[in-house]
């Protein structure tokens, strides 16, 4: 057993580094304070999560060698996604062969990959995939201004229906998940598993880590998420 370097209390955390503003009241830094103590232990329960997802067994093999349609034509494999990585991240965003422009929430996530996306690829190989045709959603990614991401389209329902990118009924969803490769074995490690049925009461439809920052920066203000706001494609 490893030794475990013991953590001190988060209030005492807080306090060390809790430090008034310009014309604060103290009643706004002692709640601040206790918040403060709050995000700490926040924090703390996220690290614990990950850790908890990397220490996952191994996940389920997939069961085909999926077939994509690249920007350029050419019909590549999942495998192939993967390029020199042993990690692949997938989104399948609601850019449906019966959608003329993709949904304007997969849209503001997959937006804000097209900047890090040149940092997440030091480490991992990222790729959206949708069932538009691919004329069609390379169209979009140029109307974007991205450059920096990689979209493809499916050749059939399957990795949509296997990996949660289908509902029951046929409508499109969106859907997160990470695949690993190992001496040729391709698994699926993790994927965003939370829907409609697991949200509290109040509370939009929202899985964790979160990882679409429109709504961290949201979470940050005094209004906090707008009940029944939704992005636009356009403004």
């Amino acid at each position: 057993m490893h030794d475990v370097t013991p953590l001190r209390p988060a209030a005492e955390l807080a306090a060390l580094a809790s430090r008034p503003y310009p014309n604060e009241s103290p009643a706004y830094r002692a709640a601040r304070t206790a918040l403060l103590a709050e995000e700490i232990e926040l924090r703390r329960h996220a690290e614990r999560v990950a850790a908890l997802r990397r220490a996952l067994p191994p996940g389920a093999e997939v069961p085909q060698d999926y077939e994509f349609i690249a920007e350029d034509g050419a019909r590549v494999r999942l495998s192939a996604l993967f390029g020199r990585h042993d990690t692949l991240v997938t989104f399948f965003w609601m850019f449906g062969a019966k959608r003329e422009r993709p949904c304007p929430m997969c849209t503001a996530f997959v937006g804000s990959l097209e900047i890090p996306a040149r940092d997440l690829g030091q480490h991992l190989a990222l790729a959206i995939i949708g069932g538009a045709p691919i004329e069609r959603q390379a169209a979009f990614k140029r109307e974007r201004g991205w450059r920096n991401l990689n979209v493809y389209a499916t050749t059939s329902d399957a990795f949509a229906r296997d990996y949660r990118g289908l509902s029951p009924d046929g409508e499109d969803w969106g859907s997160l998940n990470v695949f690993t490769r190992k001496d040729g074995v391709i698994r699926r490690f993790w994927g965003d598993e939370m829907d409609e049925a697991t949200a509290d009461p109040g509370q939009d439809q929202r899985g964790t880590p979160e990882v679409a920052p429109v709504w961290s920066i949201l979470d940050i203000t005094p209004t906090g998420r707008p009940a029944h706001w939704y992005p636009k494609l356009e403004y």
